[in-house]
């Protein structure tokens, strides 16, 4: 939702350079009409080169990389935790699935308690809190993804605002020349 709002900004950004662009334009057209000296003027001032309109979809907006490798990490950290979720795989009858056991280091298994019982309950519950940092470091991912994105639309809009201000008093200021004419 965010990426698709930074799209949207910056097309109403793109809107508004071409609509300052035109204005431009018919103020030029306007000191022609209002005189034969500013025909003139205009006639002999320099061309600005005038940029080409961008066509839908041509300038694509790019969210930043905080977020996309978040998301990016999060898809492959959710895809993992479904496959290893008991209630979201099939369940085999052999009961505790223990297969991150192996990478336990031989310092790790000698804290675990003697009962096999005991063990294979402390060794869940590790397997656990693994999961659950797991899921906290991807939120916690999203969120600086987040707040980073957040932080440059907030940006976007500061710009985008004094854009359109100073748009808006150049079409009073012209509204007003054309009403003189």
């Amino acid at each position: 939702e965010l990426v698709r709002q930074g799209e949207a900004l910056k097309r109403t950004e793109q809107m508004v350079d071409k609509m300052d662009q035109d204005l431009k334009t018919s103020q030029k057209h306007i000191n022609s009409i209002k005189s034969v000296f500013g025909g003139l003027v205009n006639y002999f001032k320099p061309k600005t080169p005038e940029s080409k309109p961008e066509q839908n979809g041509t300038l694509e907006y790019n969210a930043n990389n905080r977020l996309k490798e978040a998301m990016m990490s999060s898809k492959e950290q959710e895809s993992k935790y479904q496959e290893s979720h008991p209630n979201l795989r099939r369940l085999d009858n052999s009961g505790f699935d223990f297969s991150g056991v192996d990478s336990i280091s031989a310092v790790q298994r000698d804290t675990y308690p003697k009962n096999q019982h005991l063990r294979a309950y402390h060794q869940k519950i590790d397997s656990n809190l693994d999961e659950m940092s797991s899921g906290l470091s991807r939120l916690k991912n999203l969120a600086l993804g987040l707040q980073t994105e957040i932080q440059e639309q907030d940006d976007m809009l500061d710009r985008l605002t004094k854009k359109v201000e100073t748009l808006d008093i150049n079409i009073a200021n012209t509204d007003k020349r054309v009403r003189q004419l």
